[in-house]
């Protein structure tokens, strides 16, 4: 098994079936039991459970352990805000980490590990030290502790890694399938609650399109929560009608357990739908990218947990979600129960666990609870705390009982007087946060709300169009809920169809205002436990604020809050709570951290959807690729294009066989399949301006027919891309580019024509593929040529940096003479239809000549040896023109890209990395390009560098091994020798030269 080893004890495989299990109720569907196994045993649940609810039937209490002290965690939550229990299912090429149990549906077989400790939910010695000695693991204590001795810190990394509880990683290929699917809707309904249903059917009956999306398996939102009473059954026929209709209405989709992760902007928003349960063979996930005219946010709210000593204990769960286990999966996680609350919709928790058997105690932090929930709980005869706070949890593995104190008056600190009240279930409610992260990755802002104790949607954005509903709106009454859903959905349609407001079945909102406490008070023992994933206690976020990190966002990064897979669901508001506390502020003054998409987590396999191995982009192959295989090539990928690197011989090695071609280029005539060359075509009236201020040599005067070498930069005066410009016409012009980088460059003209210069009366187009390329090269090249062509290639009347048109071999050409090997060249263009048929009548015109084809490696050989640069190997996010000795006028007054930038002081350094070449003391070493250069032969580290290699060969024509580099004062270093380092074979003298090996007065191109 890959990355997991489940933790056997010595209990029995099998426990007894289902304690926890009521014996009636809940949604789930008892003829179809399903067996699955948890850490190596097997247990039983039914279909509808969850991995989590069928845990907690069977009395699983210890789902895993904490990541920094190793305590026993529990379940908390029943949806995608769990914090603390997190799983690993299957293994070897289906394994998947940082699972929440409670989003997993159960199914037949299914195999799940608790992680992230390595002790899994067995005794865990190393976190019982941990957490014994906790005081020395404050926020950052690695940077503390362990800076001295620095040569012990991999020892130290080694040791803090085994100890830190980690999720195991994947070590085969996904085997599962994914699929990406393009949205458009005219409103996009995120949320299926009451709102979010009330929504969707106002937008639907006013004939817009409509989807909508919720993460969970059903629809319906708290209303599916509701026991099997008159209210309940009412809720859950209300839902099924709203859902019936919303099915039968023919532009509304519905997608079930489809979760929004991302919303950006102009209404572009990214959901993943999980398919790993369906019926058919599908895919495990697909990732949905929506593009919607309106959209709706109704994505609720999630519980605030409370804050207190041992909060972190199996079995102190949210009261919301002990209501959801209870009367939806008919399980009851504990039979004494204590709610500990500040507000009063815990009560209900509170009255449907006592009618389901269970012996339930109220500890209610306000000091007169009097709403109607209250009074039906003292009518129900549970015992009520009223000012009462818990102050301690007892048992390690598992709540024992609680320890209560009364409130003192100012609720700043608590009594003396302690009272111990038995349970195995604290159900804790502080409130309920609005989930607005959506709303704040729209660009909207968010403002506090005092009434409602958590951050509620502001101001929208302007960048996109949409609205918050419901809960997460700071509604919490269902009234309130149905009718801001369904006024959303009728604005977000432009209208309405004249159908009221669906009535909603009843419910109790005459609730009383929570009482909002950070923590707490007090000078208790045990931690108090504000985000569970991360082991981020009161402690900590006081102990930062001492520090210095008080800011939300530095508080964030010191401490991890907020950081796990959970994003702070139910953590920040706390955290912030406590900060605002310490500092002696109001929440609101805060602020509060960036909700940064993605929600949730994404498996990169629903990123990548279909896009894998030969898919994940493109494989371009030239017209001449057939004869290159049937030829012997070797290939190499250059960006998404296949090229030959070379064409060995039999018996003959790579390094021989460019050698050989390089020989023969320089000597006789070589052929280059140059088609992946960029091309792009700038034409319209305002060519000529629109290139003169993209270029750093001006374009104006080119003649029609004539070529020009320039350089691109980017704002900051670092080369982009170089080429050469030919004028075809007087209104049009042919750009050429690297053979990766011409996307690039289209890009790049593009965003400046559309957002700079829209007055420029100019179209840019890519005909890198319209277009096939074969190149002479060598001082037989004319002769060759002329065999085959129309054109004059008189020198007179075709010069070096001309174009002329005619035929070649029959076929309609542009011939280019531009000479990138720095010898006699000609690059015959032709349509890219006729590209192998060019070719082939090239090498069998060229027989006579002892034609060479070649490849990229003698392409970048014979450059290499003018000292010819390529864009992104020989230069760096750093480089100029005037580092690679290209000379800039500062006089002129003609305006382009970067033009400021170079005539700073800082790019005008005499100590800048300039381009220089490279001789060994050994004429057969070839440096290994990357390999850094140093002023000491013999240095003690560290040694400051004074550049590296950017290109290195051996070249047969000057007769030994050469190399480019970027050089610290290269040009005024030049006769100097500096010291070359290998790993593998130590320093090297070599000797800095210009960058030119061969026909440095350029003679032989211009033959």
């Amino acid at each position: 098994m890959d990355g997991v080893t489940p933790i056997l004890d010595a209990r029995p495989a099998r426990r007894a079936a289902q304690m926890n299990r009521l014996a009636g109720g809940g949604g789930i569907d008892r003829s179809r039991p399903l067996d699955f196994r948890f850490d190596g045993r097997d247990y039983q649940g039914y279909a509808g459970d969850t991995l989590a609810s069928a845990l907690l039937a069977n009395g699983v209490r210890i789902v895993g352990r904490s990541y920094k002290y190793g305590r026993p965690r529990g379940i908390v939550s029943a949806g995608p805000e769990e914090p603390g229990a997190l799983v690993t299912l299957g293994s070897g090429a289906a394994l998947e980490s940082n699972i929440r149990p409670t989003m997993i549906a159960l199914r037949p077989g299914l195999e799940a590990f608790a992680q992230p400790s390595p002790a899994g939910t067995g005794p865990d010695p190393l976190g019982w030290l941990a957490d014994r000695f906790s005081r020395f693991l404050p926020p950052g204590f690695y940077y503390k502790t362990f800076s001295w001795p620095r040569r012990l810190w991999p020892f130290y990394e080694r040791m803090l890694r085994s100890a830190a509880s980690a999720a195991p990683v994947p070590e085969r290929p996904d085997a599962n399938r994914y699929e990406h699917r393009y949205m458009h809707c005219d409103v996009l309904v995120v949320g299926g609650g009451p709102a979010g249903l009330a929504a969707a059917l106002a937008a639907g009956r006013a004939g817009a399109s409509v989807v909508l999306a919720d993460e969970n398996a059903e629809l319906g939102g708290a209303l599916i929560d509701e026991p099997d009473t008159s209210a309940g059954c009412a809720a859950r026929t209300w839902v099924a009608t709203m859902v019936g209709e919303l099915d039968s209405l023919p532009e509304v989709e519905t997608l079930r357990r489809t979760g929004v992760v991302a919303f950006h902007d102009h209404n572009y928003l990214i959901a993943v739908e999980d398919r790993g349960d369906a019926a058919a063979p599908p895919p495990a996930q697909r990732l949905l990218k929506i593009r919607a005219r309106e959209v709706v946010l109704a994505t609720g709210a999630v519980e605030r947990p409370l804050v207190f000593p041992d909060n972190d204990r199996p079995g102190v769960m949210l009261a919301g979600a002990v209501r959801t286990y209870l009367n939806r999966y008919a399980v009851m996680p504990g039979r004494a129960m204590v709610v500990f609350t500040n507000n009063d919709t815990a009560y209900r928790t509170a009255l449907e666990a006592a009618g389901a058997g269970a012996r339930v105690t109220v500890v209610d932090i306000r000091l007169q609870p009097q709403g109607a929930l209250v009074r039906q709980a003292r009518a129900a005869g549970i015992g009520i705390h009223p000012g009462h706070v818990v102050t301690a949890v007892r048992g390690r593995r598992a709540v024992r009982g609680v320890e209560i104190r009364p409130l003192t008056d100012d609720g700043r600190g608590v009594g003396t007087a302690a009272e111990e009240l038995p349970c195995s279930i604290v159900a804790v409610s502080g409130g309920w946060i609005p989930s607005v992260q959506l709303f704040s990755q729209s660009g909207g802002r968010l403002r506090f709300d005092s009434d409602v104790g958590a951050h509620v949607p502001g101001e929208p954005s302007t960048l996109n169009r949409s609205r918050a509903a419901g809960a997460c709106n700071g509604s919490f009454s269902l009234a309130a809920c149905v009718a801001e859903g369904f006024a959303a959905g009728q604005a977000a349609a432009g209208g309405g169809s004249g159908a009221g407001v669906p009535h909603p079945p009843p419910g109790a909102d005459d609730e009383e205002a929570a009482l909002f406490l950070p923590h707490v008070p007090g000078q208790l023992p045990g931690k108090s436990f504000v985000d569970l994933q991360s082991d981020v206690t009161v402690a900590d976020i006081a102990l930062a604020e001492r520090e210095g990190y008080g800011a939300v966002e530095h508080l964030k990064r010191y401490t991890a809050l907020g950081m796990g897979a959970d994003q702070g669901r139910i953590s920040a508001l706390n955290g912030l709570a406590v900060l605002a506390d310490q500092r002696g502020v109001g929440i609101e003054a805060l602020g509060h951290t960036t909700f940064r998409p993605n929600l949730k987590p994404v498996r990169f396999g629903a990123i990548a959807g279909p896009h894998l191995g030969p898919s994940f982009a493109p494989q371009r192959r030239t017209p001449m690729h057939p004869w290159h295989e049937a030829n012997g090539a070797v290939f190499e990928d250059t960006g998404t294009w296949i090229r030959p690197f070379c064409f060995p011989r039999p018996g003959e090695t790579i390094e021989q066989a460019v050698r050989r071609e390089a020989h023969a280029a320089r000597i006789g005539v070589g052929l280059l399949d140059a088609s992946t060359l960029g091309k792009i075509e700038v034409q319209g009236p305002g060519a000529e301006e629109f290139l003169d201020r993209m270029y750093v040599t001006t374009r104006r005067g080119l003649a029609v027919g004539r070529c020009r070498y320039g350089m691109m930069l980017n704002e900051n005066g670092v080369v982009f891309d170089d080429g050469v410009t030919t004028r075809l016409a007087p209104d049009r012009f042919l750009l050429s580019t690297n053979s990766s980088g011409a996307a690039r460059v289209l890009r790049w003209l593009e965003e400046w024509l559309q957002t700079e210069w829209t007055d420029l009366d100019v179209f840019c187009t890519c005909v890198t593929e319209q277009w096939a390329n074969a190149t002479l090269v060598g001082p037989l090249a004319r002769d060759l040529l002329r065999r085959v062509t129309d054109i004059d290639l008189d020198p007179a009347r075709f010069p070096f940096m001309s174009m002329r048109q005619g035929t070649v071999a029959g076929l309609p050409a542009r011939v280019f003479r531009i000479a990138y090997s720095g010898d006699l060249s000609f690059e015959i263009n032709v349509p890219a239809r006729h590209g192998l048929a060019l070719w082939e009548s090239l090498i069998r015109a060229g027989e006579a000549f002892g034609l060479t084809p070649y490849g990229t490696e003698t392409m970048h050989l014979l450059r290499a040896e003018k000292g010819f640069i390529v864009v992104g190997q020989d230069t760096d996010g750093t480089v100029t023109p005037v580092d690679l000795g290209q000379s800039v006028p500062a006089g002129t007054t003609r305006d382009f890209v970067g033009k400021r930038s170079l005539f700073r002081a800082d790019m005008l350094r005499g100590d800048r990395k300039q381009l220089v070449g490279l001789l060994a003391a050994d004429p057969s070493l070839v440096l290994p390009v990357g390999t850094h250069l140093t002023d000491t032969p013999q240095p003690v580290p560290p040694v400051p560098t004074l550049g590296f290699v950017t290109t290195s060969h051996f070249s047969p024509a000057v007769g030994r091994s050469i190399a480019l580099a970027l050089v610290a004062g290269g040009r005024g270093r030049l006769g100097t020798t500096v010291t070359a380092y290998r790993r593998d074979g130590g320093p090297h003298p070599v000797t800095i030269v210009p960058p030119c090996f061969y026909d440095p007065d350029g003679e032989r191109r211009h033959a």
